[in-house]
């Protein structure tokens, strides 16, 4: 059973579960040391192996602004790790048949019954959008922050929802019907199922959720994940009651001195963003990431079949399905990773430049979140911070690197 609370110190010795406390200590020494070189402004760490948590630190502030320490219990904007629970969402509505990844998506959005694609031969989709395409971001759509598509981008704006250069441009006010009508008029990048590329597909994906389930998007996930889980600081905004817990990021990125702003998440939005809108803890996170280490349970709440994880973080797009040659396919092409349904999936102990072992999954979010599943080592690994720009990667490597030398059995 996992023991997760908001305390800063290890709840478990590292020995029993074959780790070295000493060696983790080095997480310690490299963190407060990025801390002091203004790396970053604050970072929540935790390290559970064999379901009991091994490392809890919390490191520099809260708020640049003020001179609040960084708490365990801390609340973040996760961004793109909303990826990985809407897909859970959506796999929870599969395992009740209400949903199947075949579906066309226009089966449960009419409006995507007329979807149209840019191709140099024609604008009809050789075969329908489906869920499944969603789930593994083989869509044909796209972000507008990074795609390399005039056209497309142009399409998104006209649609708006994008704006170029417009770092204030938040599409939160905008309603789940309003977001549906807007971006099926956007004709797709290419066709359905054939190359990676991220993208929009878990907004979508979340508005196929309302359709099947019957409820708001934020809703459905407290009831069926959230809420089992004990995960009681994630949502999909911050009531005021707990704002004071918000973590904030500098102005500007210390590396390369670029300014970036972070969505307003103190009032609810108009949409749930099953791409990018949660916030969450630590803690909280953690244990989402230890039920599906578990195979769907965490402490008697069955969230999925051990049979559904697998097929989740099963590699999804095989030696048929290409990861497209743009910014868009660029997110995963150079991790050596492959992709299941929500989770980037490591398809050998090689290849990537981080350890970790064949069939570990993960997934990180732009204000610089992380977290990883290693089935094999039996290790979960969580680390939250607001600190979006160059140096995200490195922090996230940094992590890995430092728990994985702290094995010895």
């Amino acid at each position: 059973m996992l023991s997760v609370t908001s305390t800063a110190a290890p709840v478990a010795s590292a020995a029993d579960t074959g780790m070295s406390g000493q060696r983790l200590e080095l997480l310690t020494g490299a963190f407060n040391k990025e801390i002091a070189d203004k790396a970053l402004p604050g970072v929540t760490v935790m390290v559970a192996r064999k379901g009991k948590l091994v490392y809890a630190r919390a490191f520099g502030v809260r708020d640049p602004a003020g001179s609040d320490a960084m708490e365990m219990d801390s609340i973040f904007r996760i961004y793109s790790m909303t990826k990985p629970m809407a897909s859970v969402a959506a796999m929870i509505l599969v395992e009740e048949g209400r949903l199947q990844l075949s579906d066309p998506v226009a089966k449960h959005l009419p409006a995507f019954k007329d979807l149209k694609v840019y191709t140099a031969t024609g604008t009809e989709p050789a075969r329908p959008l489906t869920v499944q395409d969603l789930l593994r971001h083989t869509s044909g759509l796209g972000y507008g922050e990074i795609s390399n598509n005039a056209a497309f981008k142009e399409a998104l704006a006209q649609a708006g929802l994008y704006k170029p250069g417009d770092l204030d441009f938040d599409a939160r006010d905008m309603s789940p019907a309003e977001q549906v009508s807007r971006l099926a008029a956007v004709p797709l990048l290419r066709q359905p199922g054939t190359a990676w590329e991220y993208s929009l597909s878990t907004d979508l994906l979340g508005r196929v959720i309302e359709a099947a389930s019957g409820q708001r998007l934020g809703d459905f996930m407290a009831e069926r994940i959230f809420k089992p889980l004990g995960m009681k600081d994630t949502a999909f905004h911050v009531p005021e009651a707990k704002v004071h817990r918000l973590a904030a990021s500098f102005d500007k990125d210390p590396a390369t001195g670029n300014r970036f702003k972070l969505i307003d998440v103190t009032r609810p939005p108009g949409n749930d963003s099953g791409g990018a809108g949660a916030v969450s803890s630590a803690p909280d996170y953690l244990r989402f990431a230890q039920m599906m280490l578990n195979g769907g349970t965490l402490e008697g709440q069955r969230i999925l079949s051990r049979n559904t994880v697998r097929w989740m973080t099963s590699d999804h797009l095989g030696p048929r399905i290409p990861i497209a040659q743009s910014p868009g396919g660029n997110v995963l092409y150079p991790s050596y990773y492959t992709f299941g349904l929500g989770l980037a999936v490591r398809p050998a102990d090689g290849l990537a430049a981080t350890p970790g072992s064949a069939g570990d999954y993960n997934w990180s979010g732009y204000a610089g979140t992380a977290f990883w599943v290693d089935p094999k080592e039996q290790i979960v690994g969580v680390m939250m911070m607001q600190s979006p720009g160059a140096m995200r990667n490195y922090h996230r490597n940094l992590l890995r690197q430092l728990v994985y030398q702290a094995i010895t059995d």
